[in-house]
């Protein structure tokens, strides 16, 4: 079963046990999808054991159904009390690997216009609304006035937005300009603006990767790097989500073994702590650090 679909069911299973009852329609609606699709997949949940109980044109789990007490204590909870539980989530560190882990299981029963009005508010709270439109609509954007970092201008971007990262803060978006998936920051989004018009590019978004030092791409570079007790306590502090690639060697050495998006990321930490790492097996970032360090050497002369 593909993923969407596994989506939507988890969602009206949700809805069907929930307190407040709904009708075929309202399911729809709150799906996106037509009344016909609900009612195909009523008949999965009746087909598999269940006992669906249709009264005054409301649709619901019968609790009679095997299994009912288990599900309903799964994911009983109602919209309102998504609000509270996803607020306390987001009252943990922003790197917490814990925290991430409960957004993705939350989001897998609630979709992005539910959750996504308690991260963000003000400017990035309409961008982020308006993105979802345009995602749930499958209709290209324009980003008004994006600010890039790497380029240093501000100009307006037309894409075809299609995926949030987990905390909201960056989406991916297609750019037939550029012809490549790439991460736009919401923070640096001036408004969105969405076109009435359909997706052109749909075959070619692909969400890539993010990295552990929070870069991204479409490939990935294996890195191994030996560390001492400061750089290992630095980058467990720094970037949580290292923490599960590391290995203990001894009291005093630890490896890290991942992979990365860029050298780009990890050189910055490693030149803070060259004294404290070792490049392990990877001629290529040997090189990158070296190249990095006669750059700077290069500046010091010149000063």
């Amino acid at each position: 079963m593909d993923q969407p679909k596994l989506e939507r069911l988890l969602r009206l299973m949700k809805m069907l046990t929930a307190n407040n009852s709904l009708t075929v329609d309202e399911i729809a609606n709150k799906l996106s999808i037509s009344s016909r699709s609900v009612y195909r997949y009523i008949d999965t949940f009746r087909e598999a054991g269940f006992v669906i109980k249709k009264a005054d044109n409301f649709i619901k789990l019968d609790k009679s159904s095997p299994y009912f007490k288990d599900i309903s204590e799964l994911i009983h909870f109602t919209e309102e009390e998504a609000y509270i539980l996803k607020s306390a989530i987001e009252n943990i560190d922003e790197n917490n690997l814990l925290k991430q882990n409960l957004k993705k299981k939350l989001y897998t029963v609630y979709s992005y216009n539910i959750l996504a009005e308690t991260i963000v508010s003000g400017k990035n709270g309409r961008n982020v609304q308006l993105l979802v439109e345009a995602i749930e609509n499958k209709r290209p954007v324009i980003l008004r006035n994006y600010s890039s970092a790497h380029g240093k201008v501000i100009r307006d971007r037309y894409v075809e937005a299609y995926a949030f990262t987990t905390n909201y803060v960056q989406i991916w978006c297609y750019c037939s300009e550029e012809n490549t998936n790439k991460l736009f920051k919401i923070s640096r989004i001036g408004s969105v603006e969405i076109l009435q018009e359909n997706w052109k590019f749909e075959e070619n978004h692909k969400s890539g990767y993010i990295d552990i030092f929070r870069m991204n791409s479409d490939e990935m570079l294996p890195i191994k790097l030996k560390l001492g007790l400061r750089s290992v306590s630095l980058l467990t502090e720094e970037f949580p989500l290292a923490s599960k690639y590391i290995q203990k060697l001894n009291n005093n050495e630890w490896m890290l073994d991942t992979e990365v998006c860029s050298f780009d990321g990890v050189g910055r930490f490693v030149m803070g702590l060259l004294d404290d790492i070792e490049i392990i097996d990877s001629p290529e970032f040997d090189k990158y650090i070296l190249d990095l360090v006669n750059k700077f050497q290069n500046k010091l002369s010149l000063s």
